[in-house]
């Protein structure tokens, strides 16, 4: 971890330090965005917590002197306010906040004084960004259906029926998806006027101004099936004031996080060439093109074999999504993230082309980052497997980490409070001699003498990876005295192409072996008690455990969440099960003996492992019919099984369940692995 600029009073060495709780989540602050001023002396960021008593997530902005690094709270209250972004005369700081059900956009002089809510709506409010004259903000928005019913009343009752044409018409963690699409607005900062800059009845997304004000650039799916054929995305550029939009022509394939370069002549964008390609099986890169189609779109880092975004995945961050990118002040670079072998780092890929230099490197995992002015400095949030979150700063030179300085302390009780079980990273061979990269976490007060119960744990995705990340549930359960071993198999990121696209039509083959060489090493650990080892892991990981209690009784207990057991009816129960056929190679009814032969619920029937079942009952992503037809399948064939239903939570339970929510299925996963490995 980069030292920090203002040392922090040192613990007194008599106070004796207690072990992680669950409860210890509402200590946890964590950093969940940022923004760099113009003259790269102060970083705006946001802080989240969890609050007790309202049982609720609040977010507030905080402001950073990069000089002193002493920092202050710049909002205040019960509420959720993010996406800060400075105005281009530093004098100004916009944001969005979300307050009972409404999304808000408000401004505040950077200096601090009174906020300014310029607009008020029920939807979502994504992408805020200034023009160039500071006259203007432009974002995407998308109005939410009880935003057009005036009756309060009304808005709070389900609709008499739902009518639905599209494929996609659910999103896990949103529900529903709303009936108008997204739309690039801009919003005049002194009349509060709100104007409308995309048209049509196609989602418009992603929008960006450009430098000299003249044009948006923006996303949109124009494609005769958009919702079988979501990874044929356009890119387009409308008149900031108004006029005919025009498609910039990139391949065919994604596009996505489009930003101008300094001069306004050419756009970079996230994308690849293949819209066929399997999960995670083709590399996103940095693309661009000239803002006429002239030059034509490249990629500028086409040997370079990591996917350009964060792929880490940790109980104290959001789910990773498309990514970011950032040209520096001289058109250049682009600054971009990317998942690196168990770590997330801070790239920059050359204008021109070529091979990207590494800005910030090391065992550790850089959440966001934000440049802005001459782009000497960046703003990083830093995690590492100590450390859930702070926010540092470097050079945006090569080995910039050797210059960085940690400027925040946000979870000092973790170092002060709290004894942490040692993670230390670990190298094993699988079955054919492929190394496989793990993290061991040993529980605090560590005897190697002892023989301690372990648990595996998988990970989601597949296309994922652990990584050098703070990581709550390992250290929660190393506490009560497990031994606990994470591991990335093949199928998963941060080890490129081959190694992402190895499982693809084949789930429960390599990927299987490799969870098995991950049990074997365990096994050999003179500390660990082999006959008491359990298993568990949510998503693609709930698959995985599903799959090796079916082919194996090696384990003495399970805990399957928000799992997959049965392939043919996801692809038409999960909000995105129709992508399958891309992971497939076809559809169940072209391909229907494969599709059974990688369905977990085809070996129940071997299945001897005490299993526990937790499932959130507004899961779209893993429908909780998954968890049914598992739970039901082995009741009736006498097999010890139990259910754990978590009411109105999506997939993302673990990771932005409510408070409670989140402490009881914990609690649920040390009891079964109590119950089983400790007795």
């Amino acid at each position: 971890m980069p030292a920090k600029k203002k040392t922090a009073t040192k613990a007194r060495a008599t106070q004796k330090r207690k072990k992680i709780t669950a409860e210890d989540l509402f200590r946890l602050r964590l950093a969940t965005g940022l923004a760099m001023s113009p003259d790269e002396r102060k970083i705006a960021y946001s802080v989240e917590w969890m609050d007790k008593k309202e049982n609720k997530y609040f977010t507030n902005i905080h402001m950073l002197d990069i000089a002193t690094s002493e920092s202050r709270q710049f909002t205040h209250g019960n509420h959720s306010d993010g996406q800060p972004v400075w105005s281009h005369d530093g004098e100004q700081l916009a944001f969005v906040s979300k307050r009972e059900k409404k999304t808000g956009v408000y401004i505040m002089p950077s200096g601090g004084g009174a906020e300014c809510c310029l607009l008020e709506i029920e939807g979502s409010i994504d992408g805020l960004q200034w023009t160039p004259d500071d006259t203007d903000l432009v974002f995407d928005l998308q109005y939410a259906d009880s935003h057009f019913i005036e009756d309060k009343k009304k808005q709070k009752e389900p609709p008499v029926y739902r009518h639905i044409t599209r494929l996609w018409h659910r999103l896990d963690g949103m529900g529903y998806t709303p009936k108008t699409p997204v739309q690039v607005f801009a919003l005049d900062v002194e009349t509060a006027k709100l104007r409308q800059i995309t048209k049509g009845k196609r989602d418009n997304y992603n929008g960006s101004i450009s430098p000299d004000g003249k044009w948006v650039a923006f996303v949109s799916n124009r494609s005769r099936k958009p919702d079988l054929d979501f990874l044929r995305l356009d890119l387009f550029v409308v008149p900031f004031a108004g006029g005919k939009e025009r498609r910039v022509p990139t391949p065919a394939g994604p596009v996505w996080a489009p930003r101008f370069s300094p001069d306004s002549k050419k756009i970079a964008y996230l994308g690849h060439d293949d819209p066929n390609a399997g999960w995670g099986g083709v590399n996103l890169h940095i693309w661009t093109v000239g803002l006429n189609g002239r030059p034509a779109a490249k990629d500028i880092m086409p040997k370079f074999d990591r996917q350009a975004m964060d792929e880490s995945i940790s109980d104290t961050s959001d789910f990773h999504g498309v990514g970011a990118l950032e040209w520096s002040a001289d058109g250049r670079r682009v600054f971009f993230l990317c998942s690196d072998t168990g770590a997330t780092k801070l790239y920059a890929a050359r204008a021109a082309g070529g091979k990207p230099t590494c800005i910030y490197d090391g065992k550790c995992h850089i959440k966001a980052f934000s440049v802005n002015g001459k782009t000497r400095t960046v703003g990083l949030g830093y995690s590492d497997l100590k450390n859930p979150g702070d926010i540092i700063t470097c050079p945006t030179t090569s080995g910039g980490e050797k210059h960085a300085v940690r400027h925040t302390d946000l979870n000092r009780f973790l170092r002060t409070d709290v004894e942490l079980g040692r993670t230390r990273e670990v190298w094993f061979k699988s079955f054919d001699g492929t190394d496989i990269q793990g993290w061991l976490v040993t529980p605090p007060g560590f005897r190697p003498a002892k023989k301690y119960p372990a648990i595996l744990e998988i990970h989601g995705g597949p296309m994922a990876q652990y990584a050098f990340t703070f990581f709550h549930e390992m250290q929660y359960l190393a506490a009560k005295g497990y031994v606990v071993f994470y591991t990335n198999p093949r199928g998963g990121a941060g080890r490129g192409e081959t190694w992402a696209s190895a499982i693809s039509d084949g789930w429960g083959d390599l990927d299987y072996k490799d969870c098995m060489a991950a049990a074997d090493w365990l096994e050999k650990q003179k500390f660990v008690n082999s006959k008491r080892i359990g298993v568990t892991g949510g998503s693609y990981g709930g698959y995985m455990t599903n799959w090796m209690i079916g082919h194996t009784n090696r384990f003495r207990a399970a805990v399957t969440q928000r799992s997959v057991v049965n392939l043919l009816s996801f692809v038409g129960s999960s909000d995105i099960g129709y992508d399958l056929n891309r992971e497939f190679k076809g559809w169940p009814w072209t391909n229907r003996e494969n599709y059974i032969k990688c369905s977990p619920i085809t070996y129940y029937k071997n299945i001897k492992t005490p299993v526990l079942i937790i499932h959130s009952e507004q899961d779209l992503r893993c429908g909780l019919e998954q968890a049914q037809q598992m739970f039901a399948m082995l009741k009736v064939m006498g097999k010890t099984v139990e259910l754990v239903q978590f009411p109105q939570e999506p997939h993302g339970l673990s990771r932005h369940g409510r408070p409670d929510r989140r402490l009881a299925r914990l609690d649920w996963i040390r009891k079964w692995f109590d119950r089983y490995l400790k007795k």
